[in-house]
């Protein structure tokens, strides 16, 4: 019966990560990217280090004293009825002590209609997860070097079943003040369920990312290359509708090439007016795009864009981020500046 249940559910958490690292982890919600800006450059971007509070959610090292009192909420649509969102907040202590963190996540996966294994309606059921974040960073003496650490909690129920887990992300990030090049590495999602669905525990989904930005001298954009999944070479799968026909009615799985995938690694993003009141962005995912593009076919798949506004204290951000031809995400960000 649970397995009948919870069909759909398990379908859904398998988008979440694509290729050969999907399917492998629970919580994989902990993957989903945290804000429009995020999405707009092609998600994960671990080298912003400005004003932007929802930052501190992917890289904590990147948490700083311009994030002081700033209050941001985030919302989007996934697939059907699936809702997600985030909230993020710091608070300044002092110039001595610096700036803490916190910060939530959450997906609501909507309502599911619950069969036994004849297929009568058993009833509908629910399925959820949150988790809470607490970060902070300091800057090692005498250097342009930052580090920073977030421990999450984190709550899923699905169905009837419930899980209870705990996890640390471990980043680092160096400012090049001259010329304006930030380096950064982050480790996230290291940890364990401290209570399982059904008595197997999972593990959960670690990943190693690495990050390079600069902004131009004399043109007012800045420009992200970011790395993911570093933990894991071969994140490329044969896609079955690549596959070639042979005369003897077989047929020969598509070869996916070591350039293939190295790019499927890459994420590009820029970002033209940085830190002023208005923003463009855009960003390319190489590898969504290598494994939602249809054969022969245009989709657009694996591109972004974005906008940016400020209106005094509020800034109002939005992303529209290409998945497929019938599956898109759209994502709406409000940050208020409460001092």
């Amino acid at each position: 019966m649970f397995k009948n249940r919870l069909l759909y559910l398990f379908l859904f958490c398998t988008t979440l990560s694509f290729s050969q690292i999907g399917g492998k982890y629970t919580y994989q919600f902990l993957n989903l990217v945290t804000s429009p800006r995020q999405a707009a450059l092609g998600g994960k971007i671990i080298t912003l280090y400005d004003y932007d509070v929802n930052q501190g959610i992917y890289n904590p090292a990147t948490i700083n004293p311009e994030m002081d009192n700033q209050l941001s909420v985030n919302y989007g649509n996934y697939y059907g009825e699936v809702t997600y969102g985030t909230a993020a907040y710091a608070y300044t202590w002092d110039r001595h002590v610096q700036t803490f963190h916190a910060g939530v996540n959450y997906v609501n996966y909507g309502t599911f209609e619950g069969r036994d294994e004849s297929g009568m309606l058993t009833g509908d059921f629910t399925g959820s997860e949150i988790a809470l974040s607490f970060g902070y960073a300091f800057n090692i003496p005498y250097t342009d070097i930052y580090l920073g650490a977030n421990a999450k909690l984190i709550s899923s129920t699905l169905e009837s079943y419930n899980s209870f887990g705990g996890a640390i992300d471990i980043g680092g990030i160096y400012i090049d003040e001259v010329n304006d090049i930030n380096i950064a590495l982050a480790i996230r999602n290291a940890g364990t369920q401290f209570t399982t669905y059904a008595g197997l525990q999972e593990p959960l989904p670690l990943e190693v990312i690495a990050g390079i930005s600069q902004k131009l001298e004399n043109v007012p954009l800045r420009w992200h290359i970011t790395l993911e999944n570093l933990q894991q070479w071969n994140i490329a799968f044969s896609n079955p509708n690549r596959a070639e026909e042979n005369i003897d009615g077989g047929s020969t799985p598509e070869k996916v090439s070591f350039i293939n995938n190295a790019l499927r690694h890459v994420i590009l993003g820029a970002e033209l007016f940085p830190g002023k009141s208005f923003n463009l962005r855009a960003g390319y995912n190489f590898r969504r795009s290598a494994e939602l593009s249809i054969q022969d076919k245009r989709t657009f798949s694996g591109i972004s864009v974005g906008v940016g506004l400020r209106f005094n204290k509020l800034r109002f951000d939005y992303s529209y981020s290409r998945y497929t031809l019938a599956a898109n995400t759209s994502l709406f960000g409000l940050t208020i500046n409460l001092q």
